[in-house]
């Protein structure tokens, strides 16, 4: 009977520098990678030994460019992997070499240990132990397996007394951690006592998962938790079977089969190489495709990103044509949201996806405002003269082509679109606004000679009453101006997928 840890999950706010760190620096195999199964639009990376054998694997959910979590009690605190005792001494040279943050090397219960942070800040402990892997990979000294878990509790004794049903038994302790142990890993229970609670964000341990023998071992589990704390139903994650739970001092739990694991829909050999999509989202899963982020495993070739004004993003078509669109999101949403509207339209176009800066109670919007209708004036234009700075850094970061560029916004995006076109001219060549309205109270008119713009509106829209002030201001600016009112509301429909399309196919850049 299997007991013990089987995986753990932590949140990255980069995916690629988790790629670099984990299957790079660490050398560990990427063995799977899929839309998430409870948030098909969130990546979900899982890494471990050659074959993704439970006990090895660290899993990451991808948040890109999202704040970090706070520490505290009711959190997975460390992680440790077992690497070969006579390494420590290697993996702190080719830490230095890295430049990775390092501690170390300290002795934590007679062991060997380094303890290193990721891009994320997340602690991962280097563990010099004899732990050999199910699996091995290439390099002698890459990590086996999974040492232990360091959980941060206000009520360890209630902690160690509920972790004894998953294997583990009271061992040595040092200072304030009390070390629990299975058969073929420990756990380091902390006293938290007087820390502050954890908030969840990246660069935290989300939950920690125990391994269960089959399905039935995990209905009998949840039957024995009776009402546990956040108990949930059982799960197909279709690599494994679990449930959710928490201990008495808050740690997030997943109870998880070993079976059927990662090789049900890869071959072995081909373990990482594929995005999957769960079943259930099998209908966007298209657009699940372009709006997760992509990356590159070490050794092939990527789009190194620049540290510029905005968080941006860029989807790569398997045949680029060498033209991009640059997107701009409507109020409460984020650089991937108009991926899947752009790629419709335009399926060979790379696509670079742009955040605003504006937080108004945690929704991404593009500038200031007082009530629905009514704009801070200095926010809008402060806002689209950095927004012409990261375009201009773009341009000469990423190698783009200025004249192959088209804008794409939608609502709150469309209306700083307009603006960043009436302030900063010559910037824009080609630009659809979705649901746009003119935001400025004293627009300017420049010259917008040889800009191109389709502008669509809702005839249910509550805000197109504003919209005619927009088209008048480009029209007088001499923009060549095709503007159509549609039988819609404020959200996109079919139809302006049709229009915006048609429109980009004759205006589409040489």
């Amino acid at each position: 009977m299997p007991s013990g840890l089987h995986h753990l999950t932590a949140i990255t706010a980069r995916v690629q520098a988790n790629v670099d760190f984990y299957a790079g620096f660490l050398g560990l195999r990427l063995v799977k990678q899929t839309a998430g199964f409870a948030d098909g639009a969130q990546l979900h990376l899982f890494y471990g030994d050659a074959a993704g054998s439970p006990g090895s694997l660290i899993s990451f959910l991808v948040w890109e460019g999202s704040a970090r979590g706070r520490a505290g009690h009711g959190q997975v605190f460390e992680v440790a992997l077992a690497v070969p005792p006579a390494s420590i001494g290697d993996w702190l040279a080719r830490a230095l070499q890295a430049q990775i943050p390092v501690e170390g090397p300290v002795r934590e219960f007679g062991e060997p240990v380094l303890r290193l942070r990721d891009p994320d800040g997340t602690i991962v402990k280097l563990v010099g132990v004899d732990l050999p892997a199910a699996s091995p990979l290439p390099d002698p000294i890459a990590p086996t397996r999974l040492r232990a878990v360091t959980l941060l509790s206000d009520k360890p004794t209630a902690s160690a007394g509920f972790l004894a049903r998953f294997g583990y038994s009271k061992g040595p302790a040092e200072r304030a951690v009390q070390r629990l142990v299975s058969q073929s890993d420990v756990i380091d229970l902390r006293d938290g006592s007087g820390f502050v609670p954890a908030i969840s964000g990246t660069g935290m341990i989300d939950h920690v998962a125990f391994r269960a023998t089959d399905p039935d071992a995990v209905r009998a589990m949840r039957r024995d938790l009776g009402t546990a704390q956040g108990l949930t139903e059982m799960h197909d994650r279709r690599y494994f079977l679990s449930l959710y739970f928490r201990d008495p001092a808050g740690h997030l739990i997943e109870y998880a089969t070993d079976g059927p694991g990662f090789a049900v829909d890869e071959p072995p050999e081909a373990l990482g190489q594929t995005l999957f999509i769960p079943p259930h989202e099998a209908e966007r899963a298209q657009d699940l495709r372009v709006m997760l982020p992509q990356f590159a495993l070490p050794g092939e070739e990527r789009i190194p990103m620049r540290d510029l004004p905005f968080i941006h993003r860029f989807h790569t078509p398997d045949d680029p044509d060498g033209s991009v669109i640059v997107l701009l999101h409507g109020t409460g949403g984020n650089e991937a949201d108009l991926m899947p509207f752009a790629h419709r339209i335009a399926p060979n176009t790379a696509l670079l996806g742009v955040r605003g800066r504006s937080n108004e109670e945690g929704i991404n919007r593009w500038f200031r405002r007082y009530d629905a209708v009514t704009y801070d004036q200095a926010d809008i234009r402060a806002e689209a003269e950095a927004l012409k700075g990261f375009m201009d850094g773009a341009i000469q970061s990423y190698g783009l082509d200025a004249t192959r560029i088209s804008y794409l916004g939608y609502s709150n995006g469309a209306n700083i679109l307009g603006a960043l076109m009436l302030l900063h001219p010559g910037l824009v060549q080609r630009a659809i606004l979705l649901r746009g309205i003119n935001v400025l109270e004293s627009a300017p008119t420049p010259d917008l000679t040889g800009t191109d713009v389709l502008l669509l509106s809702g005839t249910h829209d509550p805000f197109a009453r504003m919209a005619p002030a927009l088209e008048a201001a480009l029209r007088s600016s001499g923009a060549t101006l095709d503007a159509r009112t549609l039988p819609a509301g404020h959200d996109l429909s079919a139809m302006d997928l049709d229009a915006a399309k048609a429109w980009l196919d004759q205006h589409k850049p040489s």
